[in-house]
């Protein structure tokens, strides 16, 4: 079963391809013939693909390679890059964005049977024990004493990330046009002195917003923002050159220290996580 969120529940504007499909859901798959905690199952849709708002009454996570997964939680932005996954508790209502190209992978935890908990949207350490165990029990020959210990090493390894990447937008009417030009295009440079002329207030204001309403600064923000739409390029294939042109850097070691200064890491050092190629048994007896 999936809970469509009200329409109007405004997950503004990003940037959205023309070949863009749009779904509304994620469902939850069906369980195989044996009892199950976790059933899990992956896509590959070819082409950038946007979930409409949802809800699910299951814990889902989901992750992705060869690509990025962006969704949008009320006032948030998480990214989804290669290594890592996001655990969306059962009932949060989101919105997501796939890239082109990208194979998508979900997981969905039967809440009742779920010993592990967390308070809310959480970047998940994807290591390749975890993968391997969640592609397992994407297999529905999998008699049920064999799903039943993978599912306990899975509540075993299951654990947040040292990074969260998440990103607070202001919801603020004062600032909320300049989110979402940014979003639009995160390579707009207009400065601070620009947006109070456009907008009709000080310079003051607009620093006080961004800062009350995110913990960031205006500068600080952009810069967040922009390093978040860098990540989704990166997958994608862009070098970092091109990115940096894209993303309006004069030049990529200024690209480089921004990334480095959000993420505390090099563009290079988070792409260097490998996907892990599919290991059926995951070190677990056969069923």
């Amino acid at each position: 079963m999936v809970s469509r969120a009200p329409d109007d529940i405004g997950l503004g504007t990003w940037r959205r391809e023309p070949s863009t499909v749009l779904r509304r859901a994620v469902p939850v798959p069906p369980a195989g013939p044996a009892p199950s905690v976790i059933v899990a199952e992956s896509e590959a849709t070819g082409v950038p693909t946007e979930w409409a708002p949802h809800s699910h009454p299951a814990h889902e996570l989901v992750w992705v390679r060869g690509g990025t997964l962006t969704s949008r939680v009320g006032n948030r932005i998480f990214t989804v890059p290669a290594g890592f996954g996001l655990w969306m508790p059962a009932g949060v209502v989101h919105g997501g964005r796939l890239t082109a190209g990208a194979d998508f992978f979900d997981a969905f935890f039967e809440p009742g049977g779920t010993p592990v908990a967390f308070a809310g949207p959480t970047s998940i350490a994807m290591t390749p024990l975890l993968e391997s165990l969640l592609l397992r029990l994407a297999r529905r020959d999998l008699a049920a004493d064999a799903r039943a210990r993978t599912e306990a090493v899975v509540f075993d390894v299951l654990e947040p990330a040292d990074r969260q990447f998440a990103l607070a937008l202001p919801g603020d009417p004062r600032i909320d046009a300049i989110a979402e030009a940014l979003l639009a295009d995160p390579s707009d440079d207009r400065g601070l002195r620009d947006w109070a002329d456009r907008l009709g207030v000080s310079e003051r204001t607009i620093t006080r917003a961004f800062r009350g309403a995110t913990g960031l600064s205006f500068a600080q923000w952009r810069q967040a923002l922009r390093v978040h739409e860098a990540m989704a390029l990166l997958s994608e294939g862009a070098d970092v050159r091109g990115v940096s042109e894209s993303l309006g850097y004069a030049q990529p070691s200024t690209f480089i220290a921004a990334f480095r200064r959000v993420m505390r890491v090099t563009p290079g050092a988070l792409g260097v996580r490998n996907p892990v190629s599919p290991v059926p048994d995951a070190g677990l007896p056969t069923a």
